[in-house]
């Protein structure tokens, strides 16, 4: 996580206003696991941040004093804009109500911190939200794909109607949800204050990382907005019967393209995924898991680029080794479909267009997916059995 300098801090405080403290984006969940989640929210001033906790329980949510959990690091309270609460020793499979908190920071000296008002979200008009962790042995999943919005938050609207509260467990995001990181504004303008709008209040969503998001002036700072249990832009997780291998691909060009200007080294970073991929698929948690599912933005299928083509090299001996149900991708902007070819790659291959959802449905027989355009009309239907 990127860390706020004092230096920062002093200029981000300076000048003082009277306006009171504002949530301007959030909170949402990330990194959600059995045992825990990352909240993330903003304010329009820097501020020190918490959350309260509390069991769904039927209770109001002040009929008892609720725990806090602080954003800290280094034993001190984090001081920001950007706010991220990690909520951990929860339990698997349960349902908590939260809300969210953040003080502002009028003066921050080495022997006083002078504070000013608290932004919070609500509890009295409304019902706090609520998520639910993930759980071991769960017998279904259900989740929604959506890849390559670059921004356009109509059509993002659109597939999101998808998404059902008490329904959808999670989404998943195949990349380019933004033409480029070069600020923090593009990033939640472009995708993420329509998600927090639409569901990710209380439906987390995971990241594959897409080529367009390796590029911009902020792009080393992926993890800040999308953390994980890997610490990585690939990592893998387990939702019900499914088993999902998030792998980074990287750039689609040779990294001595004039596009990236001596910056690039993803032949490298790419090679360094092997290692990890093989102790992945190699757990017994994988192994015993229904469906393996691999996601990945840049489609190895058919590729033509160096980016593709290298990871094709590098992945599908293992995946197939792993025996993968399934590969979704994106990236093309045009659906397609690809069998196993038997030769070089032994499992069927989805790429997504930037205009439609993927919505799959699994239990430990079977896995059902559609792939639904704007109106909500399934256009492609798919079904998978166990092996």
């Amino acid at each position: 996580m990127r860390k706020t300098t004092g230096v920062v801090i002093a200029q981000l405080l300076l000048p003082l206003s009277a306006a009171a403290i504002e949530i301007v984006s959030g909170p949402f969940l990330q990194n959600m696991t059995e045992t825990g989640c990352d909240i993330i929210w903003r304010t329009d001033k820097p501020a020190t941040a918490w959350v309260e906790i509390a069991p769904d329980d039927g209770t109001h949510f002040y009929s008892t004093e609720r725990p806090r959990v602080y954003s800290v690091d280094l034993g001190r309270t984090v001081i920001d804009t950007f706010h991220k609460v990690s909520l951990r020793n929860l339990k698997p499979g349960a349902t908590y109500r939260y809300r969210v908190f953040s003080e502002e920071v009028l003066d921050w000296q080495p022997y006083h911190v002078k504070f000013g008002d608290i932004a919070s979200s609500k509890v009295y008009p409304t019902d706090p939200p609520a998520f639910r962790t993930m759980e071991d042995g769960k017998a279904t999943s259900n989740f929604v794909m959506i890849n390559d919005i670059h921004g356009n938050n109509d059509v993002l609207r659109d597939l999101l109607s998808n998404v059902k509260k008490g329904e959808t467990d999670f989404v998943l995001y195949n990349g380019d949800m933004v033409n480029f990181m070069d600020s923090e504004e593009r990033i939640f303008k472009g995708f993420i204050d329509t998600s927090v709008d639409m569901f990710a209040k209380e439906i987390p969503y995971f990241m594959s990382r897409g080529n367009h998001e390796t590029r911009g002036s902020i792009a080393s700072e992926y993890l800040r907005y999308f953390p994980n249990s890997n610490d990585k832009p690939y990592y893998s997780f387990k939702s019900g019967p499914c088993y999902f291998v998030i792998l980074d691909g990287g750039e689609d060009k040779p990294d001595t393209d004039i596009e990236y200007s001596g910056t690039s080294f993803f032949d490298d970073y790419r090679e360094g995924q092997v290692e990890w991929l093989k102790n992945v698929v190699g757990s017994e948690e994988f192994k015993q898991s229904p469906f393996k599912i691999a996601v990945i933005h840049v489609p190895t299928v058919d590729a033509g680029w160096h980016g593709p083509l290298h990871a094709k090299k590098l992945f599908e001996p293992v995946l197939n080794e792993a025996g993968i149900n399934l590969m979704l991708c994106g990236h093309m902007h045009a659906y397609s479909y690809h069998e196993p070819d038997g030769k070089s790659r032994q499992f069927p291959v989805l790429i997504n267009s930037n205009k439609e959802a993927v919505v799959v449905k699994a239990d430990n027989q079977m896995m059902l997916l559609s792939v639904v355009d704007r109106n909500g009309k399934a256009i492609h239907s798919f079904e998978y059995r166990r092996k």
